[in-house]
């Protein structure tokens, strides 16, 4: 049986630092989305960064909620650290960010599998 943690462990305060460092990157990029948005009702990158927001809120707030089905969400939203870190690899001048992504997924991800940060996803 899982034993129910009070505080919140430090694995998952660094995904919690991670998602407010996603929100800030869609806030910077809504900019974009809403030029385009004067031209298209409707566009490609409208619509994915929309649905990555819609995403990024509902997993926080399963994560602060303690909801066992918050724990693979977490992960998923972790893993789109590597999409990125291969888009990044190929575009000029960004490798080292490239590489950046990747050690974050590295770090995140650690942080998230341990026993601590894992019993904290206790709520059903």
């Amino acid at each position: 049986m899982l034993q129910t943690v009070r505080e919140m462990p430090p694995g998952v305060l660094v995904f919690l630092g991670y998602s407010f460092l996603v929100l800030s990157a869609i806030g910077v990029a809504l900019p974009i989305v809403i030029d385009q948005a004067v031209q298209a009702p409707v566009t490609f990158i409208g619509v994915a960064v929309m649905a990555l927001l819609a995403y990024l809120i509902f997993t926080m707030t399963m994560v602060l909620q303690k909801k066992q089905a918050a724990y693979q969400m977490s992960l998923g939203l972790t893993s789109l650290l590597l999409p990125l870190a291969i888009i990044l690899l190929f575009a000029p001048g960004v490798f080292v960010v490239s590489i950046a992504a990747v050690l974050l997924f590295i770090v995140v991800v650690i942080s998230l599998r341990r026993p601590r940060s894992r019993a904290w996803f206790s709520e059903v």
